[in-house]
């Protein structure tokens, strides 16, 4: 990576940030640009690297290879320099491939949970002395050198743990020793044809790895009490499976304590400081994935992983509490798909409160389309329902799309919550002046969704 000179297109984003922040490490010269300010820019600059604010031909180092997401367009001026030029343009799942390609990776792939699982792994092996290297899609509190929020680094240890997407079937770029799977789900209908060819997509991910950690059966149910990962070889090997499964769990002072039953190391008992089943599921999964690894290697014992998982604080985002108002609890949640919905106020409702209020931001018009009377059926666990437009993210509101909007949930919502107040706030200013002032001591309120919901969180603490 020293002589290598790499140009990021849309460098703020989780992941563009984390391998960017990665080849500075490597010694690599790295420039980037993205469309608007972010915290990411900021810890970017933090590092030395000075990404611009805007998209501009000029930005490109003629000598650069470039680096793409998915959501870069063939009209972006940046990336049409680069091609008229011959440059070599990447995804950046290639990148992460090279990145991994000599080290022992475990690669963390689903619908849901993959960055809070993945955050588990790599928390573990770095309390445990193990100094994974990383990649996340999210923030790990506590993963930068000191102390802060990081979503990526480079540890000399010998594992990798990487957060393998498949909303663009990144993810078979990669070919881990440790393929974990937490659950399967059709989200991204923009991509992907239908439920056969995702199913075929994470049969081909698993296929490239040494061991698979997945659900049993085809099901790939990840929530719920008794969750159970299977380890086995690739190819199908069914018969070589051995399971790891969650029992006796309880809710414990804002987290849950439970049983690990595995192949090896008789019953482990798990306590973790976030609250919820699904984090047990994705704390199972994590300690199988590390099971995994850890077999005939040097990497520490299952026992000290599981209690090293006691001080996991979770992921930003991901039930993150942001504050209070008038002794209101104030929590945030990067859900957007209609199962994490119902998995983050599941979760919360295990907490003491007088009232549960879910204010929910639709992501992608795509989605809202195809899954509207779903979200209305997992809001309607909240006691107050608030919901605003959606956020576009990269699409518009044309075509097929033309006349979606958030209006559509709070439409289901309604109908799935008979007797309770539904709000179509449209905006976070509406919501702020709507519900601030009637917040009080007893009252927990969530902000939901993978846009910029979480400012609404943040303008509504005291």
């Amino acid at each position: 990576m020293r002589e290598r000179e790499l140009h990021f297109i849309a460098i703020g984003g989780a992941g563009m940030s984390g391998l960017a922040l990665i080849s500075v490490g490597l010694g690599a010269t790295v420039t980037g640009s993205d469309r608007a300010e972010s915290s990411y820019l900021e810890r970017l600059r933090a590092a030395g690297l000075e990404p611009r604010v805007g998209h501009d031909a000029g930005a490109v180092p003629a000598g650069a290879d470039v680096v793409v997401s998915t959501a870069i367009g063939e009209d972006n001026p940046e990336l049409q320099i680069a091609r008229e030029r011959g440059q070599r343009v990447m995804h950046r799942s290639e990148l992460l491939a090279e990145l991994t390609a000599d080290r022992r990776l475990i690669a963390v792939a689903g619908a849901h949970g993959k960055t809070t699982t993945s955050g588990m792994v790599a928390h573990a092996l770095r309390v445990c002395g193990a100094d994974p290297a990383f990649v996340l899609g999210g923030e790990l509190p506590g993963g930068a050198p000191g102390g802060g929020p990081a979503n990526a680094g480079w540890g000399e240890g010998p594992v990798t743990v990487a957060e393998a997407d498949e909303s663009d079937g990144s993810f078979l770029a990669l070919e881990p020793e440790v393929a974990l799977v937490t659950n399967i789900e059709l989200d991204h209908h923009s991509h992907w044809a239908g439920e056969a060819e995702l199913w075929g997509a994470f049969s081909r991910f698993c296929s490239s790895a040494e061991r698979i950690v997945r659900p049993p059966g085809r099901a790939f149910e990840a929530l719920g009490p008794g969750t159970t990962f299977a380890v086995a070889p690739a190819g199908g090997a069914r018969g070589a499976a051995a399971d790891f499964s969650a029992s006796a769990i309880q809710p414990n002072a804002g987290g849950s304590a439970f049983d690990l039953t595995t192949p090896g190391d008789g019953v482990i008992e798990v306590e973790l400081a976030i609250p919820g089943r699904h984090n047990v599921a994705n704390a199972t999964a994590a300690l199988a994935s590390m099971a995994a690894a850890g077999a005939g290697s040097s990497l520490p014992p299952l026992a000290d992983l599981a209690g090293a998982l006691a001080s996991f604080p979770g992921m930003a985002r991901r039930q993150e509490r942001k504050g209070e108002r008038n002794g209101a609890l104030i929590y945030d949640d990067y859900a957007h798909h209609p199962t994490e919905v119902a998995a983050a106020l599941d979760a919360l409702a295990e907490l003491p409160h007088r009232r549960l209020i879910a204010v929910f931001q639709p992501h992608l018009y795509s989605r809202t389309k195809a899954l509207a009377p779903r979200f209305g059926r997992a809001l309607a666990a909240a006691d107050v329902i608030g919901v605003l437009d959606v956020y576009p993210a990269r699409e518009e509101p044309v075509g097929e799309l033309a006349g979606v909007s958030g209006l559509m949930v709070a439409r289901a919502a309604a109908s799935a919550a008979p007797g309770r107040r539904v709000a179509w706030l449209e905006d976070a200013e509406t919501a702020a002046r709507v519900l601030g002032p009637e917040l009080g001591a007893g009252d927990i309120l969530v902000t939901i969704g993978a846009g910029d919901v979480f400012e609404l969180a943040e303008r509504l603490i005291d």
